[in-house]
């Protein structure tokens, strides 16, 4: 099956460089406040897209259980170091375009620092929203083409696309910036009420996260992130939605043996998988998906 490109980790040190070393605590301090006012403080089984090395997987502490999903298996084995093996956290190499989940599975899922490298956005979110019980909660973060900086800059000439068409622009490889009146439109389109928005990251400015306490610019950021329910204007948006009009799901069972039943074939969607050594076997298509190491790879068929 072909998909659209995919921005893939494998083998990066982002983690380090980046967040670890690169002088984003404040990002970071500021993504753990939206998170915890948007996160329900409690559920079931929860989806973490784009999980990376698993920098935001604590935060997701009222959930029993936690599926971080990433392209990268170099990322998920950085995620293992970070937060061990357990029944708590179950590691799956897939690609968003193609989830191996069964329907209606999750009743919470976040998407953070993740769409903004997707090509066919309308296709991934909708892929989520299918597996999200009825009710369930999405937390999803863009990156935003109406924000301050770019309005500036093509108000004094200095960038040549508008900020304010509804298109995406690609402004690096696999990098896209999105317009908030979109990004709402398509979720609604997909059947998710919006609760609420969040703006973050007013201060990511160099200048002034090396002459301002990091705390300061930090309660700042969580003052004006309530402006997001008027404005968005901000480089990060963060926005809680729910699935409306689908039936309700059977609470996903959570015991170590039930994983199996979390997953589908990515290719011809049948399911249930049968379970061998080292892999996961479908019995309609005879394609083969591997096991090792703790991570569930449904990337491609052995």
């Amino acid at each position: 099956m072909t998909t659209p490109p995919i921005c893939d980790y494998e083998g990066s040190d982002y983690q380090t460089s980046f967040w670890d070393q690169g002088g984003r605590e404040y990002e970071d301090r500021t993504e753990a406040i939206a998170l915890k006012r948007l996160l329900p403080q409690r559920g079931h089984l929860l989806l973490e897209l784009g999980a990376g090395a698993g920098r935001n997987t604590p935060r997701y502490r009222g959930f029993e259980r936690i599926v971080l999903l990433d392209y990268s298996r170099t990322q998920l084995e950085q995620a293992q170091r970070r937060l061990g093996k357990s029944d708590q956290y179950v590691y799956v190499a897939a690609d968003v375009y193609r989830l191996p989940f069964i329907p209606g599975l999750f009743d919470a899922a976040t998407m953070i620092r993740t769409l903004h490298h997707m090509v066919d956005a309308p296709k991934a979110l909708g892929q989520v929203k299918n597996v999200l019980r009825s009710d369930g909660v999405f937390i999803l973060e863009f990156a935003n083409k109406q924000n301050l900086k770019a309005i500036l800059r093509y108000v004094l000439g200095r960038q040549s696309w508008s900020p304010f068409t509804l298109e995406s622009i690609e402004f690096a490889k696999l990098n896209f910036d999105f317009h908030p009146k979109a990004i709402r439109k398509l979720l609604t389109d997909l059947g998710l009420a919006i609760e609420k928005t969040l703006t973050l990251s007013y201060f990511r400015i160099g200048f002034l996260k090396r002459v301002v306490p990091t705390s300061i610019l930090v309660f700042l950021d969580s003052v004006f992130q309530w402006t997001g329910a008027w404005w968005q204007l901000s480089p990060s948006v963060f926005v809680k939605a729910r699935v409306i009009g689908r039936d309700a799901s059977p609470i996903p069972p959570l015991g170590e043996d039930a994983i199996l039943s979390y997953f589908k074939c990515p290719d011809c969607d049948y399911s249930p998988l049968m379970e061998r050594q080292d892999y996961f076997e479908c019995l309609n298509c005879t394609k083969k998906w591997g096991v090792k190491d703790g991570i569930y790879d449904f990337r491609e068929p052995m």
